[in-house]
């Protein structure tokens, strides 16, 4: 499978990323991610990368792409911080 120039620097990315942690677990314990946190990352990652490819296969203008763009981010964000520390709180958690 061939991939484009844009798939390739999505992948990049995302395997950059993943790299951080593993790099601050060599430097402190207050990194400590398990094998299924990774799983769980690259997952989350690899999902917001196929949505910004979409984005950018199905819209031509580029107003709608920045604004699609953010709304990814910002959504992608959100979830990450959920998944870290419960910004939301949970549903089922006690008064």
């Amino acid at each position: 499978m061939i991939l484009n120039k844009r798939r390739k620097i999505i992948l990049s990315i995302i395997g950059l990323i993943l790299l951080l942690p593993i790099i601050g677990m060599q430097f402190s314990n207050e990194v400590n991610w398990s094998g299924f946190d990774f799983i769980i990352a690259g997952l989350l990652l690899s999902t917001i990368g196929l949505a910004v490819e979409l984005l950018f296969q199905f819209t031509k203008n580029n107003t709608q792409r920045f604004l699609f763009l953010g709304i990814i981010l910002i959504l992608g964000f959100l979830v990450w911080a959920e998944m870290a520390v419960g910004i939301f709180g949970s549903p089922f958690a006690g008064s």
